[in-house]
């Protein structure tokens, strides 16, 4: 494959994959998977695996993460460079960003037309109870027999909550826990 098709097929799969990933990072996993590894075949399952892990740990959005990844790893596997790996990690970051720049650029005209309407604050007074009952959905949905097996559990979410509500500064609370673990585990 020559290296421009593989620059366009890289862009095009990414941003596929920016256009019709909803649901954030999380929920594009299986999209990102099933252009990558079962239709182009860039990468293998187990290096997929291994991107996610890496993604999760590096700072931030897990699908800009994993495409900056994936590119680098598509073109260099495919006995290219590493210099010419940087340009498909570029190639895919922004392919996969360029949806949400647009919708987003849209959105904020869109919006900024209509922030004095009294419609639209009501619409928006209206959904921020909403929005703070779907986190507090989605945290109460972790709060299950699976994750408090044992005391150990619920010694660390007492501390995480006791936590929450003193600021405690996040460096000693990551500390904290780094000590908390190796005790207990």
């Amino acid at each position: 494959m020559e290296l421009f098709d593989l620059y366009l097929a890289l862009f095009l799969a990414f941003l596929k994959i920016g256009l019709f990933g909803f649901g954030g990072g999380y929920a594009m996993l299986p999209l990102i998977q099933h252009e990558v590894v079962e239709t182009h075949n860039w990468i293998t399952v187990a290096d997929f695996t291994d991107i996610v892990a890496i993604s999760q740990t590096t700072p931030g959005p897990i699908a800009f993460n994993s495409a900056t990844y994936i590119g680098y790893t598509a073109v260099t596997e495919m006995g290219f460079s590493s210099f010419q790996g940087i340009f498909g990690s570029a190639v895919c970051t922004l392919a996969v960003s360029i949806p949400s720049l647009i919708i987003m650029t849209v959105v904020c005209a869109f919006f900024a037309r209509l922030n004095n309407n009294p419609w639209m604050r009501a619409s928006l007074s209206i959904l921020k109870p909403a929005v703070i009952g779907l986190i507090a959905a989605a945290a109460l949905m972790l709060v299950n027999r699976y994750n408090f097996v044992d005391y150990k559990s619920w010694i660390i979410f007492g501390a995480v909550f006791l936590a929450s509500y003193k600021k405690v500064d996040p460096i000693l609370l990551i500390l904290f826990s780094g000590v908390a673990g190796l005790i207990l585990y």
